[in-house]
């Protein structure tokens, strides 16, 4: 473990000491080396992991907010991400605390923007907003007839370095880099060419510009969308037809050919339209040829809205609030899992609360004959490989969505024994977040993924796209290999408020990108066959 590791280990020691008021507790860093170096991980912070969740900890990066405010939001408003606290900060819920008010909300509101801004790589979700901000400046320059989002944004990858743009642009250049040049917050022109112009804001992001003539347009847009490994692959078949591959479009003899959508771009190549999630050069172009495209899933193939906490755990949406929202957005039912009894970091639900929950689950559904809401549970796994399930009141859940919260420094073979255990217990129906990670902050723990694999697909245990734009989790890279093993996979929004429903969207694409179709996700099927597969296992 080198430097860099041991003093972020220290650090978030002390972050967590200081939300509990004991900043003084702090061990000796001799010890904490020590413990590190003997055994790899420290028990201190993983106890503390246990009593807060790791979101509190990024907080303290927002300007104004201490140990104690912060404890105030987690405690008041059960908001323990940055992702959370912009939305209490925007809907009023964090103004309404005491001593915070509006100009706080604001203050916060603008710090997370600069955060956001000048950090470099930067979540998916984040760089999407900016970019549709940037392009909707860029539509009123004259002479800009269409602005369209590309770039890695486009081809929806989780993680962002830099915008891009492709402009069907009228005449001359020359007006619209005067008008870039004014554009607020532009520090510099960082490159320029014939077509194309790279910008860099003050807040450090970087934005290349792409344009063209109408008859260019979708070879540029196509360009400018990437990856380098497709458009490497599409060179060469170009070449391969005697077709000349220039950064103006696709020449054929001395002449243009005329592409103003990219489907014509495609078509010169003699390929079907590829979308912009599978354009990252992992075999799209050889799928294309041979007629073995996948059709991907689609925001409407998904019918139940699944992994979501409500005021019974962490969540700040109540059960009919959850009812509503999705009901309302065309969903035809809704799976509730707060957290288990143990989960204390996060308000993990007790028996008694059960009832009452379960109680107004029944209610919900007894007013209401075209939706449905479904008693789930995220237990934890814990150390051992059990479920955090009481048998008593288990058989009430209609399905149960398993997951590791702790212990996550356990060695590959003792985290593949421990996941592979709790998918043996009947009772679970999803994997959640199945490698844990955390965008920009935690790498997924180790795990034997082959073995995971093929065990969850001999039990039926389906394992999740966790659509939390800060997770993201199972990367889109492994899909394709589940897939192939014969894994069922659930997308889960892991909303806390009716404002995360926007998550799904985020979890659509990463499964697009992972090439799944609607076949093979186990929320696209109805309420009864969803409900078929769960009881298959208990």
């Amino acid at each position: 473990m080198n430097k860099e590791n041991v003093d972020a280990i220290i650090e978030e020691i002390a972050a967590y000491l200081e939300l509990k008021g004991e900043s003084s507790s702090l061990p000796s860093t001799q010890d904490i080396v020590s413990e590190l170096a003997s055994t790899g991980s420290s028990q201190t912070l993983e106890r503390l992991r246990q009593e807060f969740p790791p979101g509190l900890v990024e907080m303290f990066q927002i300007s104004g907010l201490g140990a104690t405010k912060i404890r105030q939001i987690y405690q008041r408003l059960k908001v323990d991400s940055l992702a959370e606290l912009e939305n209490a900060a925007r809907d009023g819920r964090l103004a309404g605390l005491p001593r915070f008010g509006k100009k706080t909300a604001e203050k916060v509101l603008k710090s997370i923007e600069q955060l956001k801004r000048s950090s470099e790589p930067r979540l998916f979700h984040h760089a999407f907003r900016e970019a549709e901000e940037l392009a909707a400046i860029l539509a009123d320059i004259p002479r800009v007839a269409r602005i369209e989002i590309a770039g890695a944004v486009r081809r929806r990858m989780e993680i962002i370095r830099g915008l891009g743009f492709a402009v069907a642009l009228k005449g001359s250049p020359n007006d619209l880099i005067k008008r870039l040049g004014a554009v607020p917050g532009v520090s510099e022109f960082v490159a320029e060419t014939d077509n194309a112009l790279s910008l860099r804001f003050a807040s450090g992001t970087v934005a290349d510009i792409h344009w063209a003539p109408a008859a260019q347009f979708g070879f540029q847009w196509l360009r400018a969308t990437g990856s380098e490994g497709h458009i490497a692959q599409l060179r060469q078949l170009a070449e391969s037809r005697g077709l000349s591959w220039s950064d103006r479009g696709l020449v054929s003899d001395t002449s243009f050919l005329k592409t103003p959508t990219e489907l014509d771009v495609y078509a010169a190549l003699d390929l079907p339209y590829i979308e912009p999630e599978l354009r990252e050069g992992r075999g799209e172009v050889n799928a294309a040829r041979s007629g073995k495209l996948p059709v991907l899933i689609e925001q409407e193939d998904i019918r139940g809205f699944l992994h979501c906490h409500s005021t019974y755990s962490d969540g700040t949406s109540t059960v009919t609030e959850w009812a509503r929202a999705c009901r309302d957005a065309g969903y035809e039912y809704l799976g509730i899992t707060d957290h288990s009894e143990r989960a204390t970091y996060a308000g993990g639900i007790s028996e008694d609360q059960l009832r009452l929950q379960h109680a107004e689950i029944d209610a919900v559904n007894k007013r209401q004959s075209t939706f449905r809401v479904l008693k789930g549970i995220e237990a934890d796994i814990l150390e051992d490989g059990s479920l955090d399930l009481v048998s008593e009141t288990s058989a009430t859940f209609e399905f149960v969505i398993a997951s590791v919260h702790s212990r996550l420094e356990m060695n590959e073979s003792r985290m593949t024994a421990r996941i592979l255990k709790a998918m043996e217990d009947p009772r679970m129906t999803i994997l959640g977040h199945p490698t844990g990670r955390l965008l920009l902050s935690r790498n997924p723990y180790p795990m034997n993924t082959d073995r995971i694999f093929q065990r969850a697909a001999e039990l039926g245990v389906a394992m999740e796209i966790n659509a939390d734009p800060q997770r993201l989790d199972l990367d889109w890279r492994l899909l394709r290999e589940a897939v192939d093993a014969g894994v069922t996979i659930s997308i889960g929004a892991d909303a806390h408020h009716v404002h995360g429903m926007l998550n799904m969207a985020i979890g659509i694409g990463i499964a697009r990108k992972g090439w799944i179709s609607k076949e093979h996700v186990l929320n696209t099927r109805s309420v009864d066959e969803f409900l078929d597969h769960s009881r298959a296992r208990m």
